[in-house]
């Protein structure tokens, strides 16, 4: 059993940047990838970002390539997202995911994550 909490949204300008964060507990944290959604009010909660076991593979949603970098720090059991030149379409609540998955390989697929944290809030103002 895998806990994630996420921290580290809030409310930025247009153009600026945040970082977030994803601590883990319980389990293996290096046996499992890592994702990040994001899900906007009446909207699908969407693939964002993830990162394989070890940190060797990431994977970007289209919309954020050149935005969005993700890392891990498996030492600390966190995983990061750090989002640069942020615009008001980002603002979502963002969740943090886990799949038991080995090597380089990465889910996008919600449903094929195991767990969740509760999310944080990111709110970009125009």
């Amino acid at each position: 059993q895998v806990q994630l909490v996420e921290s580290g949204g809030g409310l930025v300008q247009a153009g600026g940047s945040l970082r977030l964060s994803c601590a883990a507990s319980g389990g293996t944290f290096t046996s499992y990838a890592m994702g990040w959604f994001r899900q906007a009010p009446g909207k699908e909660r969407n693939f964002v970002a993830g990162i394989s076991w070890r940190g060797s593979n990431t994977l970007y949603a289209d919309s954020v390539k050149g935005r969005f970098t993700t890392s891990r720090d498996n030492a600390k059991r966190t995983v990061y997202l750090q989002m640069n030149s942020l615009i008001p379409e980002h603002t979502a609540g963002y969740y943090c995911a886990a799949v038991r998955l080995s090597y380089h390989l990465i889910k996008t697929v919600k449903n094929d994550y195991d767990y969740w944290g509760p999310g944080t809030q990111v709110t970009v103002s125009s």
